[in-house]
């Protein structure tokens, strides 16, 4: 990993304690709107969406948004999580055919899975994850800040 990123914790994060690593990013993370995460197919980008998003507090079912391209979930206080799953783009034009500078531009929270699909139209200032396999049941997670 370059010198900039940081290693969460002290070492691998087993999968089964990923709350607390979700609440360490949303610290680390917590004034930015845009985050970037980046890993394998498989790596736990959605795993750990879910986990961001129960700690943030909202309640029900999060999946991945492959087919659909985004989830929204509320939030008790009436913002809005906003989770992409750029996977499937083919171009990086179909993103601004769904408005995704809007949402970027809305001030709610945006977890981006594959941003690289999308990475000219992202802001100057985000915050960036990356989940690299350890072995079956944990990983090594780093994160960094762009301003």
């Amino acid at each position: 990993m370059p010198d900039s990123w940081k290693l969460l914790g002290s070492g691998s994060v087993i999968l089964s304690n990923l709350d607390k690593a979700a609440k360490q990013l949303l610290i680390e993370g917590i004034d930015k709107t845009v985050w970037l995460l980046h890993g394998e197919m498989g790596s736990g980008k959605t795993t750990l969406v879910k986990q961001l998003v129960k700690e943030i507090g909202i309640e029900g079912h999060v999946t991945s948004p492959t087919f659909s391209i985004v989830n929204e979930y509320d939030k008790a206080d009436g913002g809005v999580v906003y989770h992409f799953d750029m996977y499937r783009l083919k171009k990086e034009v179909e993103a601004l055919d769904f408005g995704f500078e809007e949402y970027l531009s809305s001030g709610n929270l945006c977890l981006i899975e594959w941003p690289e699909k999308v990475s000219s139209l992202l802001p100057n200032k985000y915050f960036e994850v990356r989940i690299d396999h350890h072995d079956s049941v944990s990983r090594n997670i780093y994160f960094r800040s762009h301003e």
